[in-house]
Formats: structure tokens, sequence, C-alpha cells
């Protein structure tokens, strides 16, 4: 093997090549399986934050009904 032109082993350029090939063609895929899991991530924290927002009306709309009722039957 020469310093100045070395030589590749066919079989290696070869399963270079086929390694080159399959990462390109994944690529795509991989790509959208990102995609799904992080549109699925969003939607879970938007369905949380829905309950939650929902909890704190609940809270404060028995406040309220408590309040009023207190209002109601102190003299």
């Amino acid at each position: 093997m020469s310093a100045t032109h070395p030589t590749l082993d066919p079989q290696v350029a070869d399963a270079i090549t086929t390694i080159n090939a399959m990462v390109v063609g994944a690529a795509p895929s991989m790509a959208s399986g990102s995609q799904f899991v992080t549109l699925g991530y969003a939607q879970s924290l938007a369905a949380y934050n829905a309950v939650f927002a929902q909890q704190q009306a609940y809270i404060t709309a028995q406040t309220a009904s408590v309040a009023d009722v207190l209002a109601i039957l102190r003299p």
C-alpha cells in the first residue's frame, strides 16, 4: 500500500456504499417518527393543561358558591 495512492478494498467500498444508502433511505422515516413523537407529547401536554384549567375553574366556582351561601346565611 502506497502512502500517496492508498487502495481501498472493494468489499469495504461496497459496505460503505450500502451503509450510506441505508442511512439516506432511513432518514425520512426517522424524521417522521420524531415528528409523530413530538406531536404526541404536544397533544398530551395540551390535554393536561386543559384538565388543570378545568380543575381550577371548578375550585373557583365552588369558592364563589360557598361565599354566596355564607353571605345569604349570615345575619
